[in-house]
């Protein structure tokens, strides 16, 4: 086996040959184009690309002339603050990192250099996302159980998309989340999503089974627990809030009571995506039933409610302009809940400073542990629509994500822990479900392909209906394409392993050197001083 061609040796033969390629005739370029190839083992195109082109190829290699911004360091601190803020996108991360890493300083999870520090809280969206695109590529539709209920719907007024504007804290929009596990018979357990428009504050309320009674109890807790009274109150056309019982509960309180247009989920477009991003993300798509269950996924979010109010930062579109196709749309700089009713007029003073002393006593890194470990607890009642109990093996979360010295993260992952379910994974088919067509001529094609490797399927076609009439058509072209394209990528495959085996046998075995870089515990690393020869 030929060894390939250094760069050096390539430039120099790109040279030698460039002049005699121009001054040659059609059939001398391309003899001469053929024997390039042949030596660099360069695609044909960029062959003639390079022989065509004036510039010389630079052989000083690239140097850095600025030193690196954004450090290892840096990236590790991202990586993080980022898992401590759910993972959120960079434009909603990036106005919050000031606020979050000061709450994570002062309960001693960060101790930042100085510089690492100016860094982190000076980086950009885009760099977040250049930065944290190695994680993200490591992270790996329900049935709906909405019922109409048509009854009321004509003395319920409509609120669309388009008629949020100017509200107050008080108006929600409310919906239902069923955690059915896919099959919809029977009793299972419900999230009532309740959604502020004004500031983004979200409640969670469990609910035993999906009825008027529940919804309406759901109501009365979270009335009880908002930072503010219930003002309105925006729901779906669905038969668990299309009725009389909570038609008087509203009316009672004082409550405005509208609903969304039928199959116009847009109307909702805020706890819809609180829906998903919130309780899927966290709870999952299983089935869950039961008291035991209902107390479990009570205790998660009564944790939940504290993380997301006061340490998920939301954008706010301020105003949308359609030119033509295009809308161009304009949001605000990205606050959590809580930031947003420290601003908001409509708020007593008294009732603000309660939200601060409460937030000057929450640890976000706490408050993350004890949601995994909510999650292990309750994920122990869960069930798929072919089982009735699925008993997960919970581990405690607390080593998942540690901090170094210097503020760097060692490990802890979170992506198997989103859109969770227990439903068995498609397997991948790897048997036939009719006869192979070319079973019988597999090694006469086999073996021309070995004499001839340029051969075609459209060739082989012509040749094997010359050879066998009757037997074989141009519609079974497809078929022997994709033969061809499996052959081609297995003998590529043995070419590059005896390639490594050669390699390997000429290979001396480096000794072991220990190595310590920013502070981090030593490492044995392999150096291989063998350089790969032309």
């Amino acid at each position: 086996m030929t060894k390939s061609m250094s760069l050096s040796a390539r430039r120099e033969l790109m040279a030698s040959v460039r002049q005699k390629y121009d001054k040659a005739d059609w059939t001398g370029k391309g003899k001469i184009l053929d024997g390039f190839v042949a030596a660099t083992e360069y695609d044909r195109k960029y062959a003639i690309g390079l022989l065509c082109s004036n510039t010389e190829m630079s052989t000083t290699p690239v140097v850095r002339r600025s030193p690196q911004k954004y450090n290892d360091q840096v990236r590790q601190a991202l990586v993080f603050v980022w898992q401590t803020a759910n993972q959120i996108c960079s434009k909603r991360l990036a106005p919050f990192l000031p606020t979050l890493v000061e709450a994570m300083e002062r309960h001693g999870h960060l101790r930042l250099p100085a510089d690492v520090r100016s860094r982190l809280l000076s980086i950009s969206p885009a760099t977040i996302d250049r930065l944290l695109r190695p994680e993200r590529e490591k992270l790996s539709l329900a049935v709906t159980t909405t019922r109409s209920g048509s009854l009321l719907k004509n003395q319920i007024k409509v609120r669309t998309f388009a008629d949020w504007d100017d509200v107050v804290p008080g108006f929600v929009e409310a919906d239902l989340v069923a955690h059915c596990g896919g099959n919809a018979n029977g009793t299972f357990l419900n999230t009532l999503t309740l959604v502020d428009i004004s500031s983004g504050w979200l409640e969670c309320m469990p609910l035993l089974r999906k009825s008027a009674a529940d919804v309406i109890d759901g109501l009365r807790v979270a009335d009880d627990l908002l930072p503010f009274k219930m003002l309105g109150v925006d729901t779906d056309c669905g038969s668990e809030f299309i009725n009389y019982e909570l038609l008087d509960y509203c009316e009672e309180r004082q409550i405005t009571f509208t609903r969304a247009r039928t199959h116009r989920k847009n109307d909702q477009a805020h706890v819809e995506e609180k829906n998903g991003s919130v309780v899927r993300r966290l709870v999952g798509y299983d089935r869950f039933e039961g008291r035991q269950a209902w107390e479990a996924l009570a205790r998660l979010y009564g944790v939940l409610r504290q993380y997301v109010n006061f340490f998920q930062p939301s954008l706010k579109l301020i105003e949308k302009e359609r030119r033509g196709a295009k809308v161009s749309k304009k949001y605000d700089k990205a606050k959590t809940p809580y930031q947003r009713i420290l601003r908001s007029e409509h708020i007593h003073q008294a009732k603000k400073d309660a939200l601060t002393q409460e937030y000057q006593s929450l640890d976000p890194v706490e408050l993350m542990q004890q949601l995994k470990r909510l999650q292990d607890q309750l994920w122990q009642y869960s069930g798929s629509k072919n089982t009735h109990t699925i008993q997960h093996c919970a581990e405690a979360s607390k080593d998942d994500v540690a901090v170094s010295v210097d503020g760097a993260t060692s490990g802890g992952g979170h992506a198997s822990r989103y859109y969770r379910t227990s439903k068995k994974k498609a397997v991948v088919r790897t048997w036939r479900t009719r006869k192979d067509p070319f079973e019988n001529a597999w090694a006469e094609i086999q073996l021309r392909l070995e004499l001839m490797p340029e051969m075609t399927a459209k060739d082989a076609i012509n040749w094997l209906m010359k050879k066998y009439p009757g037997q074989y058509y141009v519609g079974q072209i497809r078929t022997l394409q994709r033969r061809f394209c499996a052959w081609r990528l297995e003998q590529q495959g043995q070419q590059v392993r005896m390639r490594e085996l050669m390699l390997f046998e000429h290979r001396t075995l480096p000794p072991l050197v220990t190595i310590a870089e920013n502070g981090m515990a030593d490492v044995n690393v392999e150096v291989n001083d063998a350089e790969h020869t032309s």
